[in-house]
């Protein structure tokens, strides 16, 4: 079971399909389509609580560790042995794959979420340059706007408006205050004059939207950048799939550059297969060779180069990934080694899902509501993560 329906997505998929075929297992195809799996959970719930839940599924870091508190993931120890799982996989990546001293997940890829994409031939046409802070991203905007172009593609859904959210903490008040207010749920970082800002930026915006991006998906978003009826996207590098899909070059057809704001630091989220228990003995075979394939580095880098993410695994060669690629290996590096690399709020690496809902909540009803104040905004957030402490 997974959520990966997009053009790109698919393709990536296809790699995995092929490699676990020409070892013998049947890939039973079970899409539930839905931007950061928030549809594919309440399908997964509902078979789990049946008995009938999938041999693998889709996850992201906080659900690996909200199924294994549930103690309903198969320990992959074994195969982690052998394939000294320990030494190849990001280090980052490892407490969010094991529970209790054991491998419960294998993790596919490492996306960046704080991407800007850019169509250059509309800022070419424009004379405009990318914008590397907020005050620039709405001067660029407001230019775009007088030219009549829309500057920014969006889908009206709420984990990509809570995209737009992570970004603007990070990019307005840094790397402390992205740990302070997001991480650590700190109440003085969460109602502090520069959390007002961010609802102030994320108000903006609406003006800089199409009028009907209400429920438009991620990937018909990035399909506005491409034709260029949009000029931005705030995207994670799943967007440079779909980019590479249509046949655009990177700094010929597309620029990709951090968020506003937030050079130097790295926004990261992954996707990782889990596998549920079952007594059935093929099943059991079929998921030992999936965990073993998906870290298979001909499969990382195959895989990765057509979904736009990176290997998790760190031997991996990058020589056949583009310039965004190899930027975002780059940044990653260099986001660790000044410790500015931070986990994704909006998929599912930052906070559990409890949590991640009251933001969900929040910013969508914000984004989508004009008569809310930033003040009254942050008043609900911090309440509603009160009462889901």
């Amino acid at each position: 079971m997974h959520y990966w329906t997009s053009g790109s997505e698919a393709a990536g998929l296809d790699v995995l399909k092929t490699l676990l075929e020409k070892e013998g297992v049947k890939w039973a195809d079970s899409p539930v389509a839905g931007g950061t799996g928030m549809n594919m959970v309440q399908v997964l719930r509902a078979r789990i609580a049946s008995d009938t839940a999938p041999a693998a599924a889709q996850m992201h870091a906080q659900q690996v560790q909200a199924w294994a508190a549930e103690d309903v993931l198969a320990d992959l120890s074994d195969v982690a042995q052998k394939d000294d799982w320990a030494s190849v996989i990001a280090p980052e990546l490892v407490p969010l794959i094991t529970s209790n001293g054991k491998y419960v997940a294998v993790p596919v890829n490492v996306h960046r979420s704080n991407w800007l994409w850019y169509n250059k031939k509309v800022f070419d046409n424009a004379g405009l340059q990318p914008p590397t802070s907020w005050e620039e991203f709405n001067a660029v905007s407001d230019k775009l706007l007088a030219a009549g172009v829309t500057p920014l593609a969006l889908g009206g859904q709420p984990w990509q408006e809570l995209d737009l959210f992570e970004s603007a903490v990070l990019g307005l008040g840094g790397p402390d205050f992205y740990r302070q207010a997001i991480l650590q749920l700190d109440e003085k970082a969460l109602q502090s004059d520069t959390m007002v800002k961010v609802f102030d930026q994320l108000r903006k915006m609406n003006k800089y939207v199409d009028s009907n991006y209400p429920g438009r998906d991620w990937n018909l978003a990035t399909q506005m950048l491409i034709k260029g009826e949009a000029a931005m996207q705030i995207m994670g590098d799943w967007a440079k799939g779909e980019l590479a899909l249509a046949n655009m070059q990177p700094n010929v057809d597309y620029g990709c550059v951090p968020a506003p704001g937030t050079k130097g630091s790295y926004v990261w989220l992954t996707d990782n297969f889990g596998f549920f228990v079952t007594k059935d003995p093929n099943k059991q075979a079929g998921q030992t060779a999936m965990a073993s394939a998906i870290l298979d580095k001909g499969f990382q880098e195959a895989f990765n180069l057509k979904k736009g993410s990176i290997p998790s695994r760190i031997d991996v060669s990058m020589d056949k990934f583009d310039f965004c690629g190899k930027a975002a290996y780059a940044d990653r590096a260099e986001a660790q080694k000044s410790e500015k690399s931070l986990p994704s709020l909006a998929h599912n690496a930052a906070a559990d899902a409890t949590k991640t809902g009251v933001f969900l909540d929040v910013v969508s009803t914000f984004f989508e509501t004009p008569s809310v104040t930033s003040k009254q905004a942050i008043d609900q957030l911090v309440a509603g993560l009160k009462s889901a402490q």
